[in-house]
């Protein structure tokens, strides 16, 4: 029974990462987008660089504004432990209210400008959680990242989600919260080879279905063929380790 149990809360735990990481992944896209969608925005004139923009204030000041609100929550993934007295918690959400609002101050926002920019309904939520008194959810930790961490999201998200939510934090952890960089741009490179092809857009609806149809089915086949191909390598290597760890053990014969 226990057995049974432990399996349970082990799957229910993965559908939970699982959910999350795709929570976070189509974060970063978006970010990426809002990147690249900057990237070639003309150059700003004299009037535009005084206008008041609330997201443009927010940009130009990330990088001192994240410096200056990591000192109080940097926190390394590897060796810190998980906050489950709630006193601790309590502590850390005082201190990680405080980075909030640092990066709130520097950015050179009120609280209305920054609950707008984070589309809450009023003020009084940030202002609940800058005084740690009120906690983040992820998918709100998600926003704060796309406006004050969009060039290095995932250390700002880990952070803030540690300090709000640990059995999240928890979550992400265990799942290996390093893959993400790497399946993201895995999953950008799926992306640009369908942006690439104009022509899919004027396909019919009965179209598309049969080129995604063919493509998973084709992706399927690589994935097994390759997943096979590498497990043959790694057994045959692992099978020539063991024989070169063999040779060295037997002792040298002397005449």
């Amino acid at each position: 029974m226990p057995d049974k149990a432990s399996s349970g809360g082990q799957r229910e735990n993965n559908k939970k990462a699982q959910v999350f990481q795709s929570m976070l992944l189509d974060a970063l896209h978006a970010m990426r987008s809002m990147e690249e969608a900057e990237s070639m925005a003309p150059a700003p004139d004299a009037r535009t660089k005084s206008s008041d923009r609330i997201l443009d204030r927010i940009v130009g000041f990330t990088g001192s504004a994240l410096k200056l609100g990591a000192r109080a929550t940097d926190t390394s993934l590897k060796v810190g432990r998980v906050l489950v007295n709630s006193q601790d918690q309590l502590r850390a959400m005082l201190a990680a209210g405080q980075s909030l609002k640092d990066i709130r101050e520097v950015a050179g926002l009120t609280l209305s400008e920054m609950s707008d920019a984070l589309n809450l309904k009023d003020k009084s939520l940030l202002e609940a959680i800058e005084n740690g008194t009120a906690t983040l959810s992820f998918e709100l930790i998600l926003r704060f990242a796309a406006l004050v961490a969009r060039n290095d999201p995932i250390p700002f998200i880990m952070r803030t989600t540690r300090n709000y939510n640990p059995e999240v934090w928890q979550i992400l952890n265990d799942w290996g919260i390093g893959r993400i960089p790497l399946q993201f741009e895995r999953e950008r490179e799926f992306i640009n080879i369908f942006r690439r092809h104009d022509n899919a857009r004027s396909l019919s609806d009965e179209g598309f279905k049969k080129v995604l149809e063919f493509t998973r089915n084709s992706f399927e086949m690589s994935m097994h063929f390759v997943e096979q191909q590498e497990m043959e390598v790694a057994e045959l290597k692992a099978g020539l380790q063991s024989r070169d760890n063999a040779d060295d053990s037997e002792p040298s014969s002397g005449k």
